[in-house]
């Protein structure tokens, strides 16, 4: 399947089987207007990714109509035009005077909206998560004769399960990871600096492979000696010295889809202890991937992990991973001892299997893969070894 060339990610009968699918749980519930606020969910239903949800912005689906109406910030609906698969008479935008306005906001825009379109009496869900508590009181104040319900993770459950380009997609941006990945093995070496070194790493995310571009950029970790027991930091004003290790965490993204890839560094021989911790985790995590099929659950995947990482005589206290796709995580399943999450082809996953054990001790590892007929699909294929410089 090829994707089509410019703004838009994919065809329109590809959005249209995702609200296909959604509108089947609308009326499973009974839900006339589903109001979506999640971004994510807003790019898993038009292909929409400018970075507008800082502000109030909604994607009205009414159970009735084919195609859903967007409503956003008068200054970000051209990018709608752009991205979305929607005729433009359907993306409104609001005025400037609703922002930083205390007493009237978006929302009142979006709320006038759908009382326009005849929603007003039946019943309307809102994805009450991603909203403040006043927020949700104006809906219901606002549209005393609806009946407004909370719609939850019912979006993020459905978009679990991938389509075939969804995982076009996410191959695509694994091979990005991958290609940044051996960026980061040529440029990180003893003088040259943290910031340095990010930028190559970061242009080569952008730069893409294969072809096919990095259309955003994913956070970025590199945690450098001495902070590499920690996770989620990002580069500092610092040269890389003989014997320091690198924690690298980086993601590949395309359209949306994020395929990330974590490895450790070492410039020079990597210590005793880092290597004994690097086999065991290496070693869980093949266990883990053996343990993916479908049937099995993603606590089985964990157990397996576990089970192995302990032979070799080390803990890992945080999950071993959770399910990804649009914008990193996505809030459904986790990697975790217990969770009974039953895998199924097309789901997919980052198997993270970062390690901060203590204050002179962290390692990481990971890998992004799909559930397939009769096992995992791994979308990266750089080595799974200490990257020693």
């Amino acid at each position: 399947m090829a994707m089509p060339k410019g703004s838009q990610a994919f065809p329109r009968s590809e959005y249209l089987q995702r609200l296909s699918a959604v509108k089947t749980e609308m009326g499973r519930r009974e839900v006339d207007l589903l109001v979506v606020i999640s971004p994510a969910n807003i790019t898993y239903l038009t292909g929409y990714t400018s970075k507008s949800g800082y502000v109030p912005q909604a994607l009205l689906v009414s159970f009735r109509e084919e195609e859903p109406t967007f409503i956003t910030r008068r200054m970000d609906a051209p990018a709608a035009v752009h991205q979305m698969f929607i005729d433009r008479s359907r993306v409104v935008g609001y005025a400037e005077d609703l922002i930083a306005n205390p007493d009237k906001d978006g929302w009142d825009a979006a709320i006038d909206l759908l009382l326009d379109s005849g929603h007003g009496r039946g019943c309307v869900a809102i994805e009450a998560q991603f909203l403040q508590g006043p927020t949700i009181e104006k809906f219901r104040k606002r549209a005393p004769e609806a009946k407004v319900v909370d719609f939850g993770n019912a979006i993020s459950w459905i978009r679990g399960v991938k389509s075939d380009l969804e995982i076009i997609a996410m191959r695509e941006a694994g091979k990005i990871a991958d290609s940044a990945m051996h960026r980061a093995k040529e440029v990180i070496r003893p003088g040259v600096s943290e910031a340095h070194a990010s930028a190559e790493i970061i242009a080569a995310l952008i730069r893409g492979a294969d072809g096919k571009v990095g259309t955003d950029v994913a956070p970025f970790h590199l945690c450098a000696s001495p902070r590499t027991s920690t996770c989620h930091l990002s580069w500092t004003e610092d040269v890389f010295q003989d014997g320091s290790q690198v924690n690298l965490e980086i993601a590949g993204v395309r359209h949306g889809y994020t395929s990330a890839l974590m490895r450790t560094f070492s410039i020079g021989k990597p210590s005793d202890r880092l290597r004994q911790l690097h086999d065991g985790e290496a070693a869980g995590l093949e266990a883990a991937l053996d343990a993916v099929r479908p049937g099995a659950t993603c606590g089985d995947v964990a157990a397996a992990f576990t089970t192995t990482l302990r032979k070799h005589g080390f803990e890992k206290e945080s999950r071993c991973g959770y399910a990804m796709g649009i914008n990193w995580t996505e809030p459904t399943a986790s990697l975790k001892i217990g969770d009974p999450t039953v895998l199924v082809p097309n789901m997919t996953f980052h198997l993270m299997l970062g390690n901060w054990i203590d204050e002179d001790l962290g390692y990481v590892i990971s890998e992004t893969f799909r559930v397939t007929e009769n096992g995992a699909e791994v979308f990266g294929c750089f080595p799974r070894e200490i990257v020693q410089i």
